[in-house]
């Protein structure tokens, strides 16, 4: 069991998120970085589905109750274990009483923390994910508060007595600035200015202080839609770029409305979403156009970095458990 000590407002138990309910106007929730969701259940041996915590933007404390194991993968910010400094990505054993330390994040925008076999609350709709806006799933349909107490949903795995540590792929290509997403053009584009099209491809936009899971308002050039009249209420997701009318776009993320009315421009692949929920207020973002079979490739090539740590790290613990 792990105690909370102190952590940010707008912590949340996510897994992968509450899929088949659209049409009844109830979006997905679930982890804003899939990817270090995956890869901190994948230090534990977890299924990919399991819940872990989503911590954004530290610092955060944690007191461990009972001997165990846990995982953190995500943003930089000096995690320390009884006052030892830990990797970015590690996992390890702990003790009843140990000190779980995370400072400030120097990189990235959300850590998360994994429990042996997910953190064990109630599944409900099936999924673990916390749903705000809803107010149910995950820890009481609530962010996590001082004196909460998380428990593992199964028994402490092999791990080697140092931890173990995986290295994550970086949010920038190496010397950008700029964080890149690759976006599909979506349904309304043909209905923006030219100069306007011009101007979203090859200017950065700057994530603005009023973001959250919801989405993020940026700040940039604005863009001028030709299209006349109003449009009616349509579908939107995780991912979609809208512009209203004062021409700054906003991303929709994790715990986006099922349907709104302003226009979409792009919509940002799923493969790079996890790159958007590492980005924080002040962090620039350039959209690069792509198609949807570099979409898929995408995906393909993403799927392939995790199988390929899966089995490094397989065969890493397979030696080591051999040598214990």
């Amino acid at each position: 069991m792990i105690e909370v000590l102190f952590i940010p407002p707008a912590a949340t138990v996510q897994d992968l998120g509450r899929d088949g309910f659209w049409a009844q106007g109830l979006g997905r929730s679930g982890a804003m970085d899939a990817l270090s969701h995956f890869i901190a259940n994948m230090l534990l041996g977890n299924d990919d589905t399991a819940a872990t915590l989503e911590i954004p933007l530290g610092p955060a404390r944690f007191r461990f109750t009972s001997d165990g194991a846990f995982a953190l993968a995500g943003a930089a910010c000096g995690a320390a274990l009884n006052g030892v400094t830990l990797p970015r990505t590690w996992a390890g054993h702990v003790h009843a009483g140990d000190l779980l330390e995370l400072g400030p994040m120097t990189e990235g925008a959300r850590s998360y923390l994994a429990l042996p076999g997910g953190i064990d609350v109630p599944l409900v709709l099936g999924s673990r994910s916390t749903q705000l806006r809803e107010a149910f799933g995950g820890h009481e349909g609530r962010v996590l508060a001082a004196g909460d107490v998380l428990r593992a949903s199964a028994e402490t795995p092999f791990l080697p007595a140092s931890g173990i540590s995986l290295t994550m792929p970086a949010v920038r290509s190496e010397g950008a600035a700029q964080i890149t997403l690759r976006a599909l053009v979506s349904t309304e584009y043909d209905e923006f200015a030219p100069e306007a099209q011009d101007a979203f491809w090859n200017s950065d936009y700057v994530v603005s202080q009023q973001s959250n899971r919801q989405g993020y308002r940026l700040e940039g050039a604005s863009l001028t839609r030709t299209g006349t009249g109003e449009l009616r209420s349509h579908g939107i997701g995780p991912g979609i770029v809208q512009v209203p009318g004062g021409g700054q776009p906003i991303i929709q993320l994790a715990d986006s409305a099922t349907m709104g009315g302003y226009p979409k421009i792009v919509a940002v692949i799923e493969s790079d979403l996890w790159r958007i929920a590492q980005a924080r207020p002040g962090d620039a973002l350039r959209f690069a156009r792509v198609d949807l079979a570099t979409a898929s490739e995408a995906a393909r090539d993403q799927q392939a970095m995790l199988d390929d740590l899966r089995t490094q790290l397989g065969t890493t613990l397979t030696r080591q458990k051999g040598w214990a």
